[in-house]
């Protein structure tokens, strides 16, 4: 029989639930929000539950939400999520840091056997058996009253993650694994995940890679005088300049007003009340010298030297993956093999549980360390 939730809209009721989950080992946690008009999530719904409750905290309802954030942010108590970043990101803007100890099934997922970055209605599917209703994800979820269909799928998003919990870490304890992904939810507590350093977060954009020089400094500039707004203002970065305005931008440098009005797909609106932060941020751009664009070598092809060196280490992935009952491609990805040959230090071999177990492994043998031998009809790498 499914779980009943409390729906918790006022600042009595939020007290006394939360006095009560105070003593909880752990808690299952997830967050419904809208962000279309804004630069920042807003939170709509906080939905939490443990082995014997289940609670929809409404914070649109609520004046005083500081027993909720004292509750999550208990050193004490392990929350857990699915596909944590998104949740974590609301509880960083509030508070500037993140609800640690995190447990993520979705990370966890993997080392029992599921898929990598498996979605929880599919993860719910194969581990309890339950098929989970779509029809409420695209809900307005700042919309009141919310019914009561609407209420109960955001329920089950915690209901079925307090079931699967248990289920997960109980494996994870028999197969030795629980230390594997210690570094990995350690990782999720790194304030660049949420709110990047504004001078860097034109490395994301696909189209750095097209410029260089003066018009890669131009496009430096204005990513970062964009997304210095779209803060301030709290306004999707879309909303301010869309990315193939910024090339625009960035390629033709207009140096007036006049000349700015005239560049394709710009807005009058948007000339009007930002013209000149634009132009005089384009100046700048002319003083300064280009941040150095991300290295591009993972994008070409490799050579035949490199192919040969992916198939010895598949190879050696292969029977490691063997030994430890885990699929070869959720322990080392074709496209991390490439990046260790090419010395990317950003490939996920080197990095939480897949660095003890696979990625110094295939570091000593591309280092020349170890070599691989065939011992008994057995692939031996020593």
């Amino acid at each position: 029989m499914k779980k009943t939730y409390r729906f918790i809209d006022n600042n009595e009721a939020l007290q006394q639930l939360c006095s009560e989950l105070s003593n909880s080992s752990w808690l299952a946690v997830d967050t419904e929000f809208e962000r279309e008009r804004t630069f920042s999530p807003e939170l709509c719904l906080v939905q939490v539950a443990n082995v014997s409750e289940v609670a929809i905290i409404d914070p649109l309802s609520i004046n005083d939400l500081e027993p909720m954030y004292e509750l999550l942010f208990d050193p004490g108590i392990v929350k857990v999520f699915h596909a944590a970043r998104q949740d974590l990101e609301i509880f960083f803007n509030s508070h500037k840091k993140i609800p640690v100890p995190i447990f993520d099934t979705q990370l966890a997922a993997p080392l029992v056997g599921f898929d990598e970055q498996i979605g929880y209605a599919n993860l719910v599917s194969k581990m309890l058996g339950i098929n989970l209703s779509k029809a409420h994800t695209r809900t307005d979820w700042k919309r009141r009253p919310l019914q009561e269909a609407q209420l109960q799928y955001a329920a089950d998003d915690v209901i079925y993650l307090a079931e699967i919990y248990p289920l997960l870490l109980q494996d994870l304890t028999k197969r030795g694994r629980i230390d594997w992904l210690r570094a990995e939810f350690e990782a999720l507590d790194d304030p660049q995940l949420y709110l990047p350093d504004v001078d860097s977060v034109w490395k994301k954009t696909s189209w750095c890679k097209k410029l260089k020089g003066q018009k890669l400094c131009a496009l430096q500039h204005l990513t970062a005088w964009r997304e210095k707004k779209a803060r301030a203002d709290n306004l999707p970065r879309s909303w301010l300049m869309k990315d193939d305005l910024i090339l625009n931008l960035a390629q033709l440098q207009p140096e007036s007003l006049s000349e700015l009005k005239d560049i394709k797909g710009i807005q009058e609106r948007l000339v009007r009340k930002y013209g000149e932060e634009i132009i005089t941020t384009l100046d700048s751009a002319k003083q300064s010298e280009p941040q150095s664009a991300p290295d591009d070598k993972t994008r070409k092809p490799l050579n035949k030297k490199e192919e040969a060196m992916v198939d010895v280490l598949t190879a050696i992935v292969k029977m490691h993956a063997d030994n430890h009952n885990l699929h070869p491609a959720i322990l080392a990805p074709k496209k991390e093999l490439e990046k260790l040959i090419r010395r990317d230090s950003q490939t996920l071999l080197l990095k939480g549980w897949r660095r003890p177990l696979i990625g110094e492994t295939l570091n000593d043998f591309i280092s020349g360390k170890t070599s691989v031998k065939v011992i008994q009809d057995k692939l031996v790498c020593e």
